[in-house]
């Protein structure tokens, strides 16, 4: 009897261990987030055809054509302004003037053509404006000497802990109706975005038979509207690669490298897929998800050395761009990123990152704080957990392309995902100061001032509060 009752105890006690292990593991994530209720029309994407009106080419002679802007040095003191010519070279004059100044300056780029298969470009126009002010509005003209057109932007504020900022984010925009959609809402958002953070894949048009490069010329024609006046933060996705061995092109990347230049010199990269940049309070870093990523890499080495560099009490704000997602409840790429997450999630968390957005899924999904670095292939601790170190990761492959909508997602929610739903949409990041920060996505189907999702979020570095009991 003695041996009987003391098995039983331990048998007890062990199944109290047990327990009290299962409830303490549940209660590091216990309750899956919300799926929106919110559902969508299936509706087939369609692009929108050749003859739009937000495909047409600007009138006169050489008209300059596609022009956009992104940020030109380190600091937010420079643009690069780029732009298409269809009949001849023309001018690499850019005159640029600031609002209260009558006086015009100049600044000379260089122009470019390039060949994919059966396609010939335009002739491509890059040119970097240095030395502006900061928080200036500017004029510029392109065009001199033939058609000239008329833009302006306005530059950030000087890079600093509690400068207020506003960026838009987008991604996987493609050319349909729903795209246009997506950028009109954009457009109309009464948060006015300053810049514009763009999470890859942007004119599809590998999509076509051989790739058709007219359809990279439609799309920067239709994004001028809001991309010549403000600067977009490009992120190179899948789409990008236009890596066609069946018709002779063996080059990565080949047409966006040549139509989209990008700062990436400026911090010390040696190529145009992975950069960072300050603007006002924040420092972003830009990520290849298709270029090496493995130790001894360039992109790994480049990140290992530009991490520690970040300076928290100038700008508080660490976010990170990057095209496929890391934590991913669809079944759409799912785990796609999953490589790419093991080797750099130790760091974000270590390092303190507060975001972390992609595109690729062509839904929405934001997460918890999560982390899943415990993992080793003897330990067996695979799960995510709450980290309020850890960064939030922000899916937002939804701007609308050919491609249509993710709408298959894993059942039940895993507990890391916090908010998922199958629709087209943009997002606001709008950072008050050191501290605080206000984000909301906005679906298509809302009017443009309804918030699908919307939280305050809290510095990791200087307000590191958990966010989850909002």
């Amino acid at each position: 009897m003695g041996s009987f009752s003391s098995a039983s105890s331990s048998s007890a006690a062990f199944a109290v261990i047990v327990v009290l292990a299962f409830v303490l593991s549940s209660a590091v994530l216990c309750n899956a987030g919300k799926t929106s209720v919110y559902v969508r029309k299936v509706e087939k994407t369609i692009d929108m055809p050749l003859h739009s009106d937000v495909f047409q080419t600007p009138s006169g002679y050489n008209a300059p054509q596609q022009v956009h802007l992104t940020q030109g040095d380190h600091v937010g003191k420079a643009v690069i302004v780029s732009w298409v010519t269809e009949n001849e070279p023309g001018s690499n004059t850019v005159l640029y003037w600031s609002e209260n100044s009558k006086q015009k300056k100049k600044a000379e780029g260089k122009v470019k053509t390039y060949k994919y298969y059966n396609y010939t470009s335009g002739y491509i126009h890059h040119c970097t404006i240095r030395n502006l002010e900061y928080n200036t509005k500017y004029y510029y003209v392109v065009g001199v000497g033939h058609t000239m057109r008329k833009f302006w932007f306005t530059t950030p504020p000087a890079v600093g802990p509690d400068v207020p900022y506003t960026f838009g984010v987008m991604g996987d925009l493609g050319q349909s109706f729903d795209s246009n959609s997506t950028l009109t809402h954009y457009e109309q958002n009464p948060l006015k975005g300053q810049a514009v953070l763009f999470l890859g894949d942007l004119s599809y048009a590998d999509n076509y038979p051989n790739h058709d490069n007219v359809r990279w010329d439609t799309w920067a024609r239709f994004v001028e509207r809001s991309v010549a006046y403000q600067p977009w933060i490009w992120t190179a996705g899948n789409h990008e690669l236009d890596f066609a061995p069946e018709i002779g092109e063996t080059k990565p990347f080949k047409p966006y490298t040549r139509r989209y230049h990008v700062p990436y010199k400026a911090s010390k990269s040696t190529a145009p897929f992975w950069y960072s940049i300050k603007r006002a309070s924040a420092y972003i870093i830009v990520l290849s998800s298709y270029s090496a990523y493995g130790k001894y890499t360039p992109q790994y080495q480049w990140l290992e050395q530009e991490l520690p560099k970040v300076n928290r009490s100038e700008t508080p704000w660490l976010i990170v761009l990057v095209h496929s997602p890391w934590y991913n409840s669809y079944n759409y790429h799912y785990m796609e990123g999953e490589t790419m997450r093991v080797m750099y999630e130790p760091w974000f968390v270590k390092y303190k990152v507060d975001f972390v957005f992609a595109g690729h899924v062509h839904a929405y999904e934001r997460s918890e704080r999560v982390s899943n670095i415990a993992y080793n292939v003897v330990n067996g601790t695979c799960t995510p957990v709450k980290d309020q170190s850890a960064p939030v990761y922000i899916t937002i492959g939804d701007g609308g392309n050919i491609e249509g909508l993710a709408t298959n997602m894993t059942d039940p929610q895993p507990a890391y995902s916090a908010y998922r739903e199958a629709s087209f949409g943009h997002a606001i990041f709008d950072i008050r100061n050191r501290t605080h920060a206000y984000y909301s996505w906005h679906r298509n189907h809302d009017g443009a001032a309804v918030e699908a999702d919307s939280m305050w979020f809290f510095n990791r570095f200087w307000h590191p509060v958990d966010e989850s009991s909002q």
